[in-house]
């Protein structure tokens, strides 16, 4: 049986960094948030917000306008889901120093994800980048400030001259950045409490975290997206949270983009488990520490990667999750709210099926891209790899040298033209039903990454087929050596 959860509080992580959704899609699916008993979105504008002045460089093509940032949260709150903002200050600050105005801000010159801590610019960049978007989130009870995978602190040449100095660490040029941060948003922003992801805070003894003054500034949030997770020493984690003195913290699950950087469909099973490990830690935790719970739904793993799964394909993940968060398990009732609630007639756990995919926002996504990354790539390789005719007669050795038997066309062909001519219609199908989602770019980007290069290996063995069939100049004979007299 399931029970009551002991999170209150239950975030839904909008990644914007990667195939953000049109305005028109929020509205259709934040109602089904909110029925899956979400009651708030962490929303990871990157890019994505409209940026002004010196910072107008950092928009995206397709970023939100100012009126845009004003309807998501006028739809949000119809839906009664609180809205937290996330503006990266530290770590993941690739979409701002990737820029040639603020590469001379990078702690290593060569790698634009970390900011140079020991730049007054620095901190100047970032308060005025979080001025911005607190502009648009007046009343925000929340900023989330990031500070997490903070990789290459320490390394560049600013900090290493730093570090010679004997009472210097990595742990105090972190500590020293966060708290400059949150001391700025608690000073211009006093209504908003600071969050920050605790990656960089876990291995920080703890009178030094004491003694820094952040447990006064900010509330941590404790990520941990595996399926099995220690529960044990999150625990303790939190016990040692709460000796330093934070008096409240946050959990982070995950519902999708956690399992791989390119995944196309999200483990359902894996996701579960993840979060009925949190149900645990938040049993076994210091009692009433945790305030909510964030369920993670990362679109890339960062500024420069590849999109993983589309928020569309995600939502029966998510309702799954949603609803073991606030039932406190994931029960036989529980999935079986979740089917009703999504209208599958059966939620796959364990695998991907697009049979009968849903009635909610975005399940024609769902069944495409189900069809494209179960299928696509198998039925190319059962013609290119297992055929008999293609690997008996047309081989690569074959169609480097455009040498076929005629009689072998009339077998080939046929196939790969209805194969193509299958693949492509699909492919229509798909592109259509994503431009009703997401923007040109996005859209572009996902079909070249996870439909054309099949598409293109059929149309590459037509054209060698073509060239084969058409008649071979002969060879030209090498030039005689006999002597005529």
């Amino acid at each position: 049986m399931s029970g009551a959860s002991p999170f209150k509080m239950r975030f839904v992580h909008l990644d914007l960094k990667g195939a953000p959704p049109k305005v028109s899609y929020l509205s259709e699916i934040f109602p089904l948030f909110h029925a899956l008993g979400a009651n708030g979105l962490l929303i990871e504008y990157e890019d994505t917000f409209p940026y002004e002045g010196p910072l107008k460089l950092l928009r995206a093509p397709h970023a939100y306008s100012p009126s845009e940032v004003k309807e998501i949260l006028h739809l949000a709150a119809q839906n009664e889901l609180e809205v937290i903002p996330l503006v990266q200050t530290f770590g993941h600050m690739e979409f701002v120093l990737k820029h040639e105005a603020f590469a001379h801000l990078r702690e290593v010159a060569l790698f634009p994800n970390t900011l140079n801590p020991h730049e007054a610019e620095a901190l100047a960049l970032v308060a005025a980048m979080v001025d911005q978007v607190m502009e648009l989130h007046a009343g925000a009870r929340w900023l989330h400030i990031g500070c997490d995978e903070v990789y290459y602190l320490g390394e560049g040449e600013a900090s290493r001259r730093w570090l010679q100095q004997e009472e210097n660490s990595k742990a105090k040029l972190c500590l020293s950045h966060m708290r400059a941060v949150a001391s700025h948003v608690r000073a211009r922003h006093p209504a908003a409490t600071p969050l920050v992801w605790d990656d960089m805070l876990r291995d920080i003894p703890e009178a030094q975290l004491s003694a820094s003054g952040l447990p006064q500034l900010v509330e941590p949030v404790l990520w941990d997206y595996g399926a099995d997770l220690d529960v044990g020493g999150k625990a303790l984690l939190m016990e040692k949270y709460r000796e330093c003195g934070f008096t409240r913290l946050w959990a982070a699950s995950a519902f999708k983009g956690a399992t791989g950087p390119n995944q196309a469909l999200p483990p359902i099973e894996h996701h579960v488990r993840n979060n009925v490990q949190w149900l645990q830690v938040a049993a076994c935790g210091p009692a009433d520490m945790l305030r909510g719970v964030v369920l993670t739904g990362w679109q890339r793993y960062d500024h420069f990667s590849v999109l993983c799964e589309l928020l569309p394909v995600g939502v029966p993940s998510l309702a799954a999750c949603l609803q073991c968060l606030l039932h406190g398990g994931f029960a036989e009732d529980v999935r079986t709210r979740v089917e009703t609630l999504l209208g599958i007639p059966n939620l796959e756990m364990t695998g991907f099926t697009s049979e009968g995919a849903g009635a909610f926002p975005g399940s024609d996504i769902l069944a495409l891209v189900t069809q494209v990354g179960l299928h696509l790539c198998s039925s190319v390789d059962e013609v290119l790899q297992r055929d008999r005719y293609v690997t008996g007669w047309f081989s690569p050795y074959h169609r480097r040298r455009k040498l076929i038997h005629p009689v072998m066309i009339q077998h080939i062909r046929p196939r790969v033209l209805s194969l193509l001519a299958r693949w492509s219609a699909q492919a229509q199908e798909l592109e259509t039903a994503l431009h009703r989602v997401f923007h040109e770019d996005a859209v572009a980007e996902w079909l070249e990454e996870n439909v054309q290069p099949s598409l293109g290996r059929l149309q590459a063995l037509l054209q060698d087929l073509g060239q084969a069939a058409e008649p071979q100049p002969a060879p030209t004979p090498p030039p005689s050596t006999e002597l005529w007299l």
